[in-house]
């Protein structure tokens, strides 16, 4: 049997860890110090009695580091960007970033997801949102900050009330598409606008947006400038949308990032449906047992023996349908009984007297010669003082003949 031992190797290969419970500090304001690598040497005897030696390096992620200084925040209103200030959020209403006439700079940073993202004290807290400033390359915070500083994944699951951001989301959409969104669609696809049209402006747009998480599909307009980007996952467009806001591509313009509308073109929205539908069954199909799931997809070769012997029901050549035999198999587990073709049995509304209850019947009948029984024509003769008598019928001396005719001579 192999022997393993673990032993530590010099110092001066492991840099000393920090105490438990302390974050890195900032270096210079610009970059954070990440922690210290583990570095472990084992080694392992074989049977024939060689040594194996292994290096094993464990790197632990990166604390986030800030974006900007955070001596050049200031602590200022905002400037005026619409008509009302609203005193709770600390801002103007009627227009923000996105208003197409109040906000054509461009954007003052851009987020490195290589280099900026890093865990924080969100990390430790399950259900977290995405720092919004983050996305926009504007956070001074950190590690320090409560929100999360990476993209998101599929793992990410909000409330479809909310955005990956936290912000809550609007029944209906902006007239210019804008905004948080709407919760009454799943929207994936940003629509994306006053791109430079050069000759490769397909691989340009491709390359910026693949930043940001996995895209399914890109359709660029070459003569218009514009181009239309779909997401696998929805938080990967949220976060798509703020992070490159006002942005440019390989050139000097500023881009114009909404929501795309409905694709009117009924491929793409068959697309859409049979993606919807394969999600749905996807999540069924994790949440149902695999030999259950197996046996109703067709993949389970003793299911499909079992269902073509007992599925027949006593027919030679019948094949019942999914949802017959499926009903059936339920019925006759619940019962616990064996399968059978004909019905269970039921109670008839008006049943016969059992046999032997009518017998003694059958023999009072035959003793007092007449319709009513000796026990009948005691009880009736109680009744009327004993002023009944019983009359036995006289054998009938042939058929009847014309009975209930409409001849007038009888």
């Amino acid at each position: 049997m192999a022997d393993t031992e673990v032993v530590d190797p010099p110092q001066t290969t492991i840099p000393s860890p920090p105490p438990s419970g302390t974050e890195p500090t900032p270096n210079d304001g610009n970059a954070l110090t990440t922690q210290p690598t583990e570095t472990a040497i084992t080694t392992t005897t074989e049977a024939d009695g060689t040594q194996k030696k292994k290096k094993i390096i464990r790197r632990k992620r990166r604390p986030a580091r800030p974006q900007v200084d955070p001596a050049t925040i200031k602590s200022e209103p905002p400037p005026q960007t619409g008509t009302v200030f609203n005193i709770w959020y600390n801002k103007w209403s009627g227009g923000d970033r996105e208003d197409k006439y109040l906000s054509k700079q461009a954007a003052s940073s851009r987020c490195n997801v290589a280099k900026d993202s890093g865990y924080t004290r969100a990390d430790k807290v399950a259900g977290s949102y995405f720092c919004l400033f983050f996305a926009r390359g504007l956070c001074p915070k950190g590690h320090e900050c409560e929100y999360l500083h990476r993209l998101p994944t599929l793992h990410d699951l909000f409330n479809p009330n909310v955005d990956c951001f936290g912000r809550d989301k609007f029944s209906d959409y902006r007239d210019d598409m804008g905004g948080v969104g709407s919760f009454m669609r799943q929207n994936r696809t940003l629509y994306v606008g006053r791109i430079h049209v050069t000759d490769d402006i397909e691989e340009v747009v491709a390359r910026h947006f693949a930043e940001w998480g996995q895209v399914e599909r890109t359709r660029v307009l070459t003569n218009r400038g514009v181009a239309f980007v779909t997401y696998t996952n929805e938080a990967n467009a949220q976060f798509a949308k703020e992070a490159m806001a006002h942005q440019s591509l390989d050139h000097s313009e500023i881009l114009n990032v909404r929501w795309a509308t409905v694709d009117p073109n009924p491929l793409a929205q068959k697309r859409e449906a049979r993606r919807l539908e394969e999600q749905a069954a996807e999540a069924v199909r994790r949440a149902l047992p695999a030999e259950f799931v197996a046996e109703i997809e067709g993949r389970d070769p003793e299911a499909r023996k079992r269902k073509k012997i007992e599925g027949s029901f006593g027919l030679d050549g019948y094949e019942p349908p999914d949802e017959v035999w499926y009903t059936r198999t339920k019925e006759l587990e619940d019962a616990g009984t064996a399968p059978q073709l004909e019905a269970p049995e039921q109670h008839l509304m008006i049943e016969s007297a059992p046999p032997a209850a009518a017998a003694p019947f059958q023999q009072e009948q035959q003793q007092s010669g007449g319709i009513f029984s000796n026990s009948t024509v005691a009880a009736l003769q109680g009744l009327a003082g004993g002023n009944v008598t019983t009359q036995k019928a006289a054998p009938s001396s042939g058929p009847l003949v014309a009975y209930g005719s409409d001849d007038e001579s009888d």
